[in-house]
């Protein structure tokens, strides 16, 4: 989110009456529901999520531990659990 004048963005008279509510404050505008982006999209961070859990699996079939599995990635043995018996992998 980046920072912008509101004398470069709104017209005039609706800036003249934006500052009757909120003169000098900063405010967030948020978009509308349908442009909002999910989780993860933008950073890349839910692609990764997903690679990741991809792995997590491929590697449990191949013979891995569930406590091996903890300790190479760092995860609860829950999170693993839930990750190597669900078997669901989200498209990107």
């Amino acid at each position: 989110m980046k920072y912008l004048n509101a004398r470069d963005v709104f017209p005039p008279n609706l800036l003249s009456e934006l500052q009757k509510y909120i003169g000098g404050e900063i405010i967030y505008i948020p978009k509308k529901d349908n442009e909002k982006a999910g989780w993860g999209q933008i950073s890349g961070t839910r692609s990764q999520v997903i690679s990741r859990n991809m792995r997590i699996v491929e590697a449990y079939e191949r013979g891995s531990s569930i406590c091996e599995l903890m300790n190479l990635y760092c995860l609860s043995e829950a999170s693993i659990r839930k990750i190597v018996y669900s078997r669901k992998t989200v498209a990107i």
